[in-house]
């Protein structure tokens, strides 16, 4: 394989077990000039063990903006470089959104390296409804607003997800039950693909209580999955239901016609349907 010059690769790099750095990822890895990442003495183990030498730079979230305008330059000048998180898909919860978004407002390809993802990951291995998910991300550490954040998703048909501190853990999954029901279906993905991986499908108060008693699931990086809320009737459904309902009650008093004059009143249903409706119910 062969890397373009003036690329900025986005690289997805092990979760935990560095079997999962793909080939592609390796060479790429080895053949850029300057390689930005999240820690460099946590990716210069890394990049130990696969005999890989070239150099870091950091790149956090507390010097990226500055950072940016140093790597954009040799991104111009011919120089490819990689962007790396400590672990997964970078930009994911991670720094490097900044850097990205500079090399797209100057033109320059940016290209993805795919491969681990700790919410993918978790995703495909929960049990729960993968067609439609929304990924919040990490929580508020304080608990005034992460109740209110979870207020906001009560109703979210989709399967939620959330990354969490170990040592938040035990809240957050507390805050979930009294937001969310504690019988809300659940799942705790933690240390993934590592020795210690804990995958438990339960319900939010079986969670809790599964935290609560073995200390060693409050330790690790932690994935929440959350069984979105049941969807709501079409309201096309409900009109329908409340109208028969009306109609019905209606008939034990009142003629057919007079029955669906005044459900049509009501209701807002046309009369003909309603006509047919009656007829039907007679």
């Amino acid at each position: 394989m062969s890397i373009e010059q003036g690329v900025l690769y986005v690289v997805a790099t092990p979760l935990g077990n560095l079997g999962d750095l793909s080939p592609r990822a390796q060479e790429t890895l080895a053949q850029v000039a300057l390689i930005a990442a999240e820690d460099t003495r946590h990716s210069a183990r890394l990049l130990r063990h696969f005999g890989i030498k070239t150099p870091l730079i950091a790149l956090h979230e507390h010097n990226e903006r500055e950072r940016s305008a140093e790597l954009i330059a040799r991104l111009k000048a011919g120089d490819a470089l990689a962007l790396i998180s400590d672990a997964g898909t970078p930009l994911i919860s991670d720094p490097g959104y900044t850097l990205v978004r500079a090399a797209h407002a100057e033109r320059l390809r940016v290209c993805p390296i795919p491969g681990p993802c700790a919410l993918i990951a978790a995703l495909s291995a929960s049990g729960l409804p993968s067609d439609r998910f929304a990924f919040e991300g990490f929580l508020p550490a304080r608990a005034t607003a992460r109740r209110a954040h979870l207020t906001t998703l009560q109703h979210e048909t989709r399967t939620l997800i959330f990354y969490e501190a170990p040592h938040r853990l035990q809240d957050s999954l507390s805050d979930m039950c009294a937001v969310f029901g504690a019988e809300r279906q659940a799942v705790l993905a933690r240390e993934l693909t590592k020795i210690f991986e804990t995958v438990r499908n339960d319900s939010l108060q079986g969670l809790c209580d599964f935290v609560h008693a073995d200390p060693q699931q409050q330790k690790g990086e932690c994935v929440i999955l959350v069984q979105g809320a049941p969807a709501p009737l079409a309201l096309e459904h409900t009109i329908a239901l409340d109208s028969e309902t009306l109609l019905r009650a209606l008939l034990t008093e009142l003629p057919v016609k007079q029955a669906v004059r005044l459900a049509a009143a009501i209701s807002g249903v046309k009369k003909n349907d309603l006509y047919d409706l009656a007829l039907r119910l007679k």
